[in-house]
């Protein structure tokens, strides 16, 4: 069974998303709440898997609660406005439900909660799910892009910004280098310095401190803070190496 909590500032929504969810079997209501910070408080107090969750609400806004929110609890948004479908899913929404919801949309949303894992898991386990894929957004208003981890040879942080190297291109994008190293998968991304992570397959060599990639003349450097952890993980690989 998933427990589910709806919040929304309209009892009226909140009513039928209980219909909804008292005629869908594998969901149980875990409570309903029209507050968004009662809502941050209950996810505190007990374990929640799935939260649906309206976007316009006042004190916070259903997006601030998703970036407030803490645990493994999956959110599925719920409002009549598809402007912030976009943002919705860079905060990892599970689906984004446009108001009136009939009910075969709404099992559909709970359907893919089902066939998600709710559980928390090692990051590396999570990741033999997870996509090998990300969207970014670009210098273009409303423009998306699609990055395939495999493209990737390192990215390089700019304070508030990251710069996405590609053998064919150079994407700058709105995020936090910290961010983005979460969402690459361990085993294939290592950061190398405070403002560079490298894929590991993409190295060709070792120059002293330099990471060079075959094709490129740009090079990245090797932070002491991370030279340890670096060649800790490149151990396997070293020719003639002496453990």
């Amino acid at each position: 069974m998933i427990s589910c909590l709806i919040v929304d500032d309209e009892q009226s929504a909140i009513d039928i998303l209980r219909t909804f969810v008292a005629q869908t079997p594998f969901l149980t209501l875990a409570g309903s709440t029209t507050n968004p910070v009662e809502a941050l408080t209950l996810l505190q107090q007990q374990p929640i898997d799935l939260l649906f969750l309206d976007i316009h609400m006042p004190q916070l806004s259903g997006l601030d609660v998703m970036r407030l929110r803490k645990g493994s609890t999956k959110v599925i948004l719920t409002t009549a406005y598809s402007e912030f479908a976009v943002e919705s899913f860079e905060l990892d929404a599970l689906d984004y439900l446009l108001k009136p919801i009939a009910f075969e949309r709404f099992l559909k949303a709970a359907q893919k909660a089902l066939n998600t894992s709710l559980e928390p898991s090692p990051r590396w386990q999570a990741e033999e799910k997870a996509a090998d894929y990300i969207f970014v957004k670009t210098e273009s208003k409303g423009k998306m892009t699609k990055i395939n981890f495999d493209d990737i040879i390192y990215v390089e942080g700019m304070k508030n910004y990251v710069s996405i190297n590609t053998a064919d291109e150079h994407i700058v994008t709105l995020l936090n280098i910290k961010d983005l190293e979460e969402r690459l998968p361990a085993r294939q991304f290592m950061r190398v310095h405070k403002s560079y992570l490298v894929s590991l397959s993409k190295i060709q060599a070792l120059d002293g401190n330099q990471i060079l990639f075959k094709g490129m003349k740009a090079y990245v450097p090797l932070g002491d803070t991370y030279r340890t952890a670096f060649f800790d993980a490149l151990q396997e690989k070293v020719m003639g190496s002496k453990k």
